[in-house]
């Protein structure tokens, strides 16, 4: 089995020292650091959100990857997701394939509607129509991304007739994937379109998404299409010990975790639920070779060709979530291969 190991991060608002928060603008170029070390370390892939509230940084991910594009050689840089609803497909695609020039052919793309809904009030949408939005303009993105001139019709957008859009690839198509929660439809839908399906897991056992893989496999078949990539996105933290992992992570889940069920009506995290995830459910919180082993569980067992860790954690502090990159690629990384190539020996 070949693993891709990535990373994912929303550009969280961290906190300094004195536990004060960053300003926007140095959380940004604290993310273009980031970016620096995955591609340092060996890691494939760097996946930035987009947000538009108070405590995520980013909410133009396209120009945070452009300039992390031009300091690395090797990451390929894409989106955690790109929220299409709220976007014209159009200039989506041409964001992404001016990344892709401007990488050398680095840029990749995760579709989807997004866990929150801030930008449709923002951008006048009415969230009556959240269905048909992403619906249509999913379309018209699958059409734009085969670069022939474009014929659509639909009601979301004025029509578009006979145009072609620039820049295009340089080389295929751009790598595209759609980001899916669970939800059965959603998988059959990436497969009516081709499109690689990337698996957001932030809770519960891995396993549990077994039928999801079976049933993308499944409608792949029936559209008789070929096999295409899958892959899991899920929160962690790596630190020297599971101990100090999981000590400089809880204050800044409960946090983080306790904001957005306030405004979603949860109840408080607790520290029995956080060991809990971190035991064995869809949180990779430990040392090297804790996370390593869970990573490569998951990815047997549900087939993957990627795995993107969530490494941004709400304020966690940028030191920390350097060291926890650094160690991803020098340490979690090489052991999940051999984890997978020893698992592949001994089937044999």
């Amino acid at each position: 089995m070949t693993l891709e190991l990535g990373l994912d991060t929303f550009g969280d608002v961290t906190h300094d020292e004195k536990g004060d928060a960053l300003s926007h603008a140095q959380v940004l170029r604290n993310l273009v650091d980031q970016g620096v070390m995955a591609d340092r370390v060996g890691l494939a892939y760097l996946g930035i959100g987009e947000h538009h509230r108070e405590d995520f940084s980013v909410s133009a991910p396209e120009v945070v990857l452009a300039a992390i594009a031009a300091k690395t050689e090797n990451i390929h840089l894409g989106s955690a997701v790109t929220v299409l609803s709220s976007d014209d497909p159009i200039r989506v695609f041409q964001r992404f394939s001016t990344l892709d020039a401007v990488s050398n052919g680095r840029a990749e793309v995760i579709l989807g509607r997004g866990s929150f809904t801030e930008s449709f009030p923002l951008f006048g949408l009415d969230l009556g129509d959240y269905e048909k939005l992403f619906e249509e303009k999913l379309e018209l993105f699958s059409l734009v991304r085969q670069q022939h001139p474009v014929n659509w019709t639909g009601t979301v957008r004025p029509p578009v007739v006979d145009k072609s859009v620039y820049p295009p690839i340089e080389n295929g198509l751009l790598k595209t994937w759609i980001g899916v929660g669970g939800s059965p439809e959603s998988v059959v839908r990436t497969a009516r379109y081709g499109f690689s399906l990337m698996l957001a897991i932030i809770g519960g056992e891995p396993a549990r998404f077994a039928p999801y893989v079976d049933l993308y496999h499944r409608a792949l078949a029936q559209f008789e299409l070929p096999e295409q990539s899958i892959g899991v996105h899920s929160p962690g933290h790596v630190a020297e010990t599971d101990a100090q992992a999981r000590e400089e992570l809880w204050p800044h889940y409960f946090a983080n975790v306790s904001k957005i069920g306030r405004e979603r009506g949860w109840a408080p995290p607790t520290r029995e639920g956080f060991e809990h995830e971190a035991d064995v459910g869809s949180m990779y919180v430990g040392s090297p070779e804790t996370v390593a082993k869970k990573i490569a569980a998951t990815a047997e067992t549900l087939g993957l060709s990627r795995f993107d860790l969530k490494y941004s954690n709400g304020p966690l502090a940028h030191a920390k979530l350097m060291t926890s990159i650094e160690l991803y690629g020098t340490e979690v990384a090489p052991r999940v291969q051999d984890l997978l190539a020893a698992k592949l020996v001994a089937a044999v």
